[in-house]
């Protein structure tokens, strides 16, 4: 169930990774389109500023998905619902304040990013401030959108999340349109175009947060300053990989405009857009290895979390091995959509070809962060996300361009990515032996090792006996007493059919699976399955107080079981015995 559970949320994951940068796209094109070459300079100047917000909205979304994944693998609703009320005003009060901010402080700001001094003999100081002032009022926006996503994906409602994408993108061309042909308002048009397009795209997704199944609620007696910190220590690495990008980008803006001059920079703004559409793979693949790492670190599922790993590892390497030729072939013609200028297209034509080599090993290296991340290595996270996305990066193509001058700026992507795998390779072999799931970095008395586990499928009602009985036989084979592994076997049965009578869905890829662990702190029972949302055990409990007797079998296993939890997420139904 992992792989399909995996390649659904990495659909509606990936377009979600691609809303931002698919407006950062229109506005390219646009700009570079109709603008000029000043304007898509001005551009790719004031990108530092987008990408500070959009580290803050990141490192939220990502402390979210290890803090509410955390807490639902545990059945913990009351810390989910801490986690959704805290981040909330967190998102509201710093993107208010930032907006305040970069208003007052516009001059300066283009001035320390490149622009050069206020005067009319440069033109590109005006566009840069333009450009910031119409996009940072759509920050609280463009925040509240980025932590919506993670909720929105947790909760199993992925419909309203491609609708969400969708009224982003459409909403996006169309105002963008509305600028260059009829309004003529320049970069601060496109910036404002931009803002709309973030608050459209929100209030098409907010309307389920109102509705009484919606899995999140707001309680504001629960806002802590000690919940909000471990938000924000959960996202640290997000936030570190963020700040990194930032740095990067503006190293090799200055680095460009001393090797290249602004055709230079130009070009790296084609090649930043296209590429972070193309990151929306990586990135994809890696949000979702996230969610899933902290649920599965939280449940103690040590087989899941190695599972994780070899398919997230699988879809890096195929999904971002399939961009990369689709972009070396088509490299002309994509950045022929955004210049028209000989010396930049050139320029941009090469560079991106040089560029999406480093595809694969960066999908690698952010699914193995972010999987470090989800299961508390975070000093890890840390070191991979300063090494990949500024140090190692950055240090090849200063080294490489005294060689190759702009080209060897370009290779340092590759060059720096495949350094990080090295990294994470030596760092692998220095913390745990060479053996299966080493690089998994987990402690070896962590959850039930695997030949204590028994997991098996039930994807039809003439499953179940034979499922029932092969726990009865993995049971007695562990040494439990025959009565335990009766009435284990019973309780299986009964589950599974009742999820079968109340979840099944017609003409649907219906599916449960059980997880029996044995281990010292006992027998733990886990069913996890993709239909209807049905908790058992409350369903058992209004029968019983209907029909006094009915389900007795189900009666007399709950005498044997210490501890229940059931949560729906991900679109999934997560039950938990503790025997």
């Amino acid at each position: 169930m992992i792989k399909k559970l995996f390649g659904r949320m990495l659909v509606t994951q990936i377009l979600s990774a691609m809303t931002v940068t698919l407006c950062m796209l229109v506005d390219s094109i646009m700009i570079g389109r109709f603008l000029g070459v000043d304007s898509m300079t001005a551009y790719g100047l004031a990108s530092p500023v987008l990408l500070v917000f959009a580290a803050f909205g990141s490192m939220l979304a990502a402390g979210i998905q290890v803090m509410c994944g955390k807490a639902l693998g545990r059945g913990d609703k009351q810390r989910a619902n801490a986690c959704f009320t805290v981040s909330i005003v967190m998102a509201a009060s710093v993107s208010v304040i930032g907006v305040i901010l970069v208003l007052l402080l516009t001059d300066p700001i283009c001035t320390l990013l490149g622009a050069g001094e206020n005067s009319p003999q440069n033109p590109v100081f005006g566009l840069t401030r333009d450009y910031l002032r119409g996009f940072i009022v759509g920050a609280p926006g463009f925040i509240a959108a980025q932590i919506m996503v993670p909720y929105m994906q947790m909760s199993g409602i992925r419909s309203r999340l491609v609708k969400a994408v969708l009224a982003l993108i459409g909403s996006n061309i169309t105002l963008n349109l509305l600028n260059v042909l009829v309004v003529h308002q320049g970069t601060f048009g496109m910036g404002l175009a931009s803002s709309a397009s973030y608050y459209i795209a929100f209030a098409v997704g907010i309307p389920y947060f109102f509705r009484k199944d919606c899995i999140f609620k707001l309680r504001p007696k629960s806002v802590r300053i000690s919940t909000a910190i471990r938000l924000l220590q959960h996202g640290v690495p997000t936030l570190v990989n963020q700040v990194s990008l930032v740095l990067l980008t503006f190293v090799l803006n200055k680095l460009l405009l001393s090797v290249g001059g602004n055709l230079a920079v130009a070009a790296f703004s084609v090649i930043s857009t296209v590429g972070n559409l193309c990151y929306a793979f990586s990135s994809g693949i890696a949000s979702v290895t996230l969610t899933l790492a902290s649920m599965f670190y939280g449940d103690r599922d040590r087989a899941s979390l190695h599972e994780l790993m070899k398919i997230m590892v699988r879809m890096g390497i195929v999904l971002c091995g399939l961009v990369t030729g689709i972009v070396l072939l088509a490299a002309d013609p994509l950045v022929t959509m955004f210049l028209e200028n000989p010396a930049a297209k050139g320029l941009a034509v090469t560079g991106l070809r040089i560029f999406v080599l480093s595809l694969v090993p960066c999908s690698l290296n952010t699914g193995f962060k972010n999987f470090y991340q989800g299961v508390g290595q975070v000093a890890v996270s840390l070191m991979i996300s300063v090494m990949q996305n500024f140090v190692l990066i950055a240090l090849a193509a200063f080294v490489l361009s005294r060689m190759f001058g702009v080209s060897g700026i370009w290779m340092g992507y590759p060059a720096g990515e495949l350094l990080t795998l090295l990294l994470i390779c030596l760092i692998v072999l220095l913390r745990r032996p060479l053996r299966r799931g080493c690089f998994m970095l987990l402690r070896r008395d962590f959850g039930t090792g695997e030949e204590h586990c028994l997991e098996l499928s039930v994807t039809e009602p003439a499953q179940v006996q034979g499922v029932a009985e092969a726990a009865s036989v993995f049971c007695a084979s562990e040494g439990l007493p025959p009565k335990v592994c009766a009435m284990i076997a019973l309780c299986v049965r009964e589950m599974a059919e009742n999820i079968i009578a109340h979840g099944f869905r017609p003409e649907r890829d219906n599916s449960i699976d059980v997880r029996i662990m044995i281990g010292g702190d006992g027998t733990v029972l886990r069913f996890r399955d993709n239909c209807q949302k049905f908790d058992p055990v409350r369903y058992m409990e209004m029968q019983a107080q209907d029909e006094p007797g009915a389900h007795i079998g189900i009666s007399r296993v709950m005498h044997l079981v210490r501890e229940t939890k059931y949560f729906y997420s991900l679109g999934m139904n997560n039950l938990t015995l503790t025997i």
